[in-house]
């Protein structure tokens, strides 16, 4: 297989070393694009030179490699296929279990050389039917799904009440009445069909909080209450966006998540 290049995003210069030899060493005809120590800088380079495969840490300075992966999937132009997705990660057995699960590669490290050349037989054989005349079913579809999955936090106790500064009081909102939680610059809008109150608590920190039968993402940086979207909306361009009730605007539905209102 010729003419495949790949990014691989790691913090530890010695581990980066290690992996991009011994993909070298299994798969001579990769060419890697670039190499970068963080997130931030893997969805930049990402963007920039449209690799076909992604090597990424799962723990990196500033964006994880699960959200860099997540904020790639919403940026990535629709015209180019989306890239294979591997994680690195040092052994921890629940990440392992949910990539397992989700049926996603990943690479140990220290590197093993059997466990990465299993993964490397995949690879090839997913790009070779990404360039078959017949795709295979599912695709990127398939591939947000799985990445959907692994973003999903673990379940904490259910917020009921939220919390907002009003000047010099406190307002409680109770979560039943909130529209729309949306992440704005070091804040989070929280819209109810009355007001708008700002938090500082990260939407990150809020989801794993949120009924996820109740709250939907939409977005990297919006949750919508399902039972208030009343129409979903199709551009030209194909993007979608919700109507909601109660609210003026309409909200935006990233590609990542467009999956979920498709299958409906």
């Amino acid at each position: 297989m010729t003419s495949i290049t790949a990014l691989i995003a790691e913090d530890e210069p010695l581990l980066a070393a290690a992996l991009r030899a011994e993909l070298a060493r299994v798969w001579p005809e990769l060419r890697i694009a670039a190499q970068v120590g963080d997130g931030a800088s893997a969805v930049r380079q990402a963007l920039a030179l449209r690799p076909e495969v992604l090597f990424l840490d799962i723990r990196m300075p500033g964006l994880t490699g699960l959200e860099a992966a997540a904020e790639l999937a919403e940026e990535w132009p629709d015209d180019h296929p989306f890239p294979a997705l591997v994680f690195v990660t040092a052994y921890d057995q629940y990440a392992v279990q949910a990539f397992e699960a989700q049926a996603v590669d990943y690479v140990l490290k220290p590197v093993v050389p059997e466990r990465l050349a299993r993964t490397v037989q995949r690879l090839q054989a997913r790009l070779g039917e990404q360039a078959s005349p017949v795709p295979a079913a599912g695709g990127d579809d398939a591939t947000f799904e799985r990445l959907r999955a692994l973003l999903a936090a673990p379940a904490a106790p259910a917020l009921k009440v939220i919390q907002a500064s009003v000047g010099s009081t406190i307002r409680l909102v109770p979560v039943d009445e909130v529209l729309v939680f949306e992440a704005a610059d070091k804040y989070v809008r929280v819209l109810t069909g009355e007001a708008e109150l700002l938090i500082r608590t990260p939407l990150k920190d809020l989801l794993p909080q949120l009924d996820g039968s109740v709250f939907w993402q939409v977005h990297r940086g919006t949750v919508v209450r399902a039972t208030a979207v009343r129409t979903v909306h199709r551009d030209e361009a194909g993007k979608l966006s919700l109507e909601v009730a109660g609210l003026m605007e309409r909200v935006p539905v990233s590609r990542l998540y467009a999956g979920r209102f498709r299958a409906m």
